[in-house]
């Protein structure tokens, strides 16, 4: 039967492709965004040391917080983009149902990526540390292949959106998934090629730069019109 766009909820469309509201999705999302950042504070462990060895032992342990708090806002950043996504979607079919479970398959492999890196920088050598950069910015590249897929399917189903919301705005957001594939293998290469430091960076300041755009990237042209010289405040 056909589908009516004032009912999202549970209903199916012409070829037999079941659609439903997004309320289910984003509470199993958030449970899983909840979940992952719960697992990645569990690799903070207080330090067992000496009478005295407290302040040594926590400066030491300066790649663990230094890979948590990258994490965690990477983490956090994905859910103000996930969060700014589904606002601006009605309904989902089968196709973005598999592309939020990949969205969330990528995230879900950051507490083991983050961990990794952690215990490469702290304990193992040169070698250890390539690899750990490299497999962190894997995930990052795997986890933008994935916002891509989905910012894609949403730029081609309009009848997913919701009001006054165009598939153009979804079809300008993958160039910041593109963005952020290019961005995460750079930071892979410099890591294997230059300098593990140096990508500990660029992992760092990626977030920042999503978090800045966790509204769409129409909020860095606002951003940019306010702050140009001669523009008004």
């Amino acid at each position: 039967m056909d589908s009516d766009p004032d009912r999202p909820e549970n209903v199916v469309d012409e070829v037999g492709d079941l659609r439903s509201d997004t309320g289910r999705a984003l509470s199993f999302s958030d449970a899983v965004f909840a979940i992952i950042i719960t697992i990645l504070v569990l690799d903070l462990r207080t330090p067992e040391v000496p009478p005295g060895g407290l302040l040594h032992s926590l400066l030491d342990g300066w790649p663990v917080y230094l890979a948590y708090v990258t994490s965690y806002l990477y983490v956090a950043v994905n859910w103000l983009n996930h969060k700014g996504t589904f606002h601006r979607v009605r309904c989902m079919d089968r196709g973005l149902q598999w592309a939020n479970l990949g969205v969330l398959f990528g995230i879900a492999l950051l507490p083991f990526a983050t961990a990794v890196l952690s215990s490469a920088v702290q304990h193992g050598d040169r070698s250890d540390e390539r690899v750990a950069a490299a497999l962190y910015a894997l995930v990052g590249v795997a986890l933008s292949v994935a916002w891509l897929a989905l910012y894609h399917h949403l730029s081609r189903h309009r009848e997913l959106l919701g009001p006054r919301i165009t598939p153009r705005f979804f079809a300008v957001e993958r160039l910041r998934a593109v963005l952020g594939i290019a961005s995460y293998a750079a930071a892979g290469l410099v890591g294997w090629l230059v300098s593990v430091p140096a990508a500990l960076v660029v992992f760092l300041l990626l977030p920042l730069f999503y978090g800045l755009s966790s509204n769409g990237s129409y909020d860095l042209r606002r951003w940019a019109r306010r702050h140009r010289p001669g523009a008004r405040p």
